[in-house]
């Protein structure tokens, strides 16, 4: 979407369990494509300003969100943040595309929230949950909003909107 970005800032939760998985694989792919990381570490509301600051001033062509409920339950800040500062910016969940983030790319809450409910089905006839499988998600979703897009002044591919499982028009 932001061919040009040669510097991604990277904004993640520290108190978040799964935050130093999500780095590494963050950096092990962006030294596959050559990319250098800005990481910027937030755990509090007050600390999202300077975390955009600090991106922005060190020229991040764009910014990945990683996922934390944390963030999540401040979608919309972090989307207006994000706009404010002309910043380009992915998240995991769907939500925050529709909240008027540029794209998301993450698992299915709702299909995740529909497996939930088969598990409570399973064991409400009786099943063990001793005796249920693991199963992790596996339905993706990559959402792009053409609204934030062209107000970033950014033109979508066609081969990449083809790709996109919703547009936000």
């Amino acid at each position: 979407m932001v061919p040009k970005a040669q510097v991604v800032g990277v904004l993640v939760n520290p108190n978040y369990a799964a935050a130093e998985s999500q780095l590494r694989d963050v950096q092990d792919s962006a030294a596959h494509l050559g990319l250098r990381l800005i990481i910027v570490r937030a755990n509090t509301e007050n600390d999202f300003d300077t975390a955009f600051s600090t991106v922005v001033s060190q020229r991040a062509g764009a910014i990945l969100v990683c996922a934390s409920p944390f963030f999540n339950a401040r979608r919309q800040q972090l989307v207006v943040l994000a706009s404010s500062h002309a910043l380009p910016a992915i998240f995991e969940w769907r939500d925050f595309a529709v909240a008027g983030g540029l794209m998301s790319y993450g698992t299915s809450l709702s299909n995740a929230y529909r497996q939930a409910g088969v598990y409570a089905g399973r064991i409400l006839k009786g099943e063990k949950p001793s005796d249920l499988p693991v199963v992790q998600s596996t339905k993706f979703e990559f959402v792009i909003n053409l609204s934030t897009a062209k107000a970033l002044h950014i033109d979508v591919p066609p081969t990449l909107s083809a790709r996109a499982d919703e547009i936000i028009e």
